[in-house]
């Protein structure tokens, strides 16, 4: 990008930080999911920790298990909001009739999608911080313990929600308001073979290489190897990014191709109609 591309760009995302500069509620509504799953998921933690204990079981079992599932929960929510952030603040144009009129101006459609993926961010730090710090008051989990590693875990989760959006946007480019609840739905979709709270070996054998193909898989792998081995899996890492890489480039490659198609068909106009 050159010239007033970063103008534009930053019109676009400060287009969007006042709608929630003026409304508590959004603000609410983007910590709302991330808190009540860190706590469902950390009373679930507490509840299998005291079973153990009272069988007999390690002292640190509880500490483990918080530590794997509370990781899972949060680290999942950081692909979760990335992917929502970027494909909401989409839809918000969509519903206020405004993507043509964003067209009407300069903005290139690469710069539309570093607008969308800026909002993503300001999501996933507004929505999953306050989780992160609530389950180190109530459960003395630090996400951060893991060490510095645990930034390329966020990293690699956030390219992935970005590439899932750009493939959420297309479809929404090609059918419409048909394909919106794809961008509450898709990813909630994909958990179970995302390996967050159970390893890829757990899945059928014939599953597996599905699952291995998903950059989460690799950084739920690395997860559970810095909580519970207390090393960086360097090979799982270098997977994500790769695998992030490949995603990112093939979801824009399909972007592209969508947005010509609608702004030749005039779909822009009229896309949620």
């Amino acid at each position: 990008m050159t010239g007033g591309a970063p103008r534009r760009v930053w019109g676009l995302v400060y287009r969007h930080l006042a709608l929630y500069r003026r409304s508590w509620p959004r603000l609410l509504e983007l910590m709302y999911w991330p808190v009540l799953q860190m706590l469902v998921w950390g009373f679930v933690t507490s509840y299998i920790g005291g079973n153990i204990g009272a069988a007999g079981g390690a002292a640190g079992a509880l500490g483990v298990a918080a530590g794997v599932l509370l990781g899972g929960v949060l680290l999942w929510e950081v692909s979760l909001r990335s992917q929502m952030g970027f494909s909401i603040s989409f839809l918000e144009e969509v519903w206020s009739r405004n993507l043509g009129h964003i067209f009407v101006s300069p903005l290139r459609p690469r710069e539309l999608v570093a607008g969308l993926a800026c909002m993503s961010v300001v999501r996933v730090v507004v929505g999953v911080l306050p989780a992160v710090g609530l389950a180190y008051v109530l459960y003395r989990f630090g996400l951060f313990s893991m060490g510095p590693v645990v930034v390329a875990f966020i990293a690699a989760l956030l390219l992935m929600g970005w590439a899932v959006a750009l493939g959420v946007v297309s479809l929404i480019l090609r059918y419409g308001a048909g394909a919106e609840a794809l961008a509450w739905s898709i990813l909630m979709g994909i958990t179970p073979i995302a390996a967050v709270f159970y390893p890829v070996a757990v899945l059928p054998s014939w599953l597996q290489p599905v699952s291995l193909a998903l950059p989460a898989a690799h950084v739920f792998e690395g997860m559970r190897a810095a909580l519970l081995d207390g090393r960086v899996a360097w090979d799982h890492l270098a997977w994500a990014f790769a695998l992030d890489a490949f995603w990112l480039a093939a979801m824009a490659w399909v972007f592209l191709s969508q947005f010509r198609a609608a702004r030749v068909k005039g779909a822009l106009l009229n896309i949620g109609e």
